[in-house]
């Protein structure tokens, strides 16, 4: 009998395998255009937000100067009687701002933000009482430096 009629054990099959072909790596690029719309569409709306959040940040300086300068002033009802004003010019028309005094200076702040009765009557005693203690016109003034609404 030949050797190539008889039945082949299997180590000999086994022997006579061959590799099978490597299939063609998947390309991880999307093949349609609405991936590479939607891709777009994301990269914009990101660099937009971030463009709105750095804008925001900048045009708030003058809060976190305020607020630093409130710090710095400590209890002094004068100092933070002139921060309150020079916050408000930074952030209102002078036109707006400028003049007020007294009753108007107090409802502005009303206006504008909220700011408690007994720290507006601190305050129109601030000037002519410079480096007494007043805690609640301090709040106050920090609380109006960070909620107070600008104009658009």
């Amino acid at each position: 009998m030949s050797t190539e009629n008889r039945p082949a054990n299997l180590p000999d099959l086994l022997a006579r395998l061959t590799e099978p072909a490597q299939p063609v790596p998947v390309s991880m690029a999307p093949e349609t255009a609405g991936w590479w719309i939607a891709g777009a569409i994301v990269v914009i709306a990101l660099a937009f937000g971030l463009w709105r959040g750095w804008s925001v940040w900048r045009r708030n300086a003058y809060r976190r100067d305020a607020l630093a300068a409130l710090d710095a002033a400590g209890q002094d009802t004068a100092a933070i009687a002139t921060i309150l004003r020079r916050t408000a010019l930074a952030a209102f028309p002078r036109r707006d701002v400028a003049g007020l005094s007294g009753a108007d200076w107090i409802a502005f702040l009303h206006a504008t933000g909220r700011f408690p009765e007994k720290a507006a009557a601190q305050l129109l005693r601030a000037p002519y009482a410079p480096g007494t203690d007043a805690p609640d016109l301090r709040q106050a003034a920090e609380a109006w430096i960070r909620s107070h609404r600008r104009p658009r």
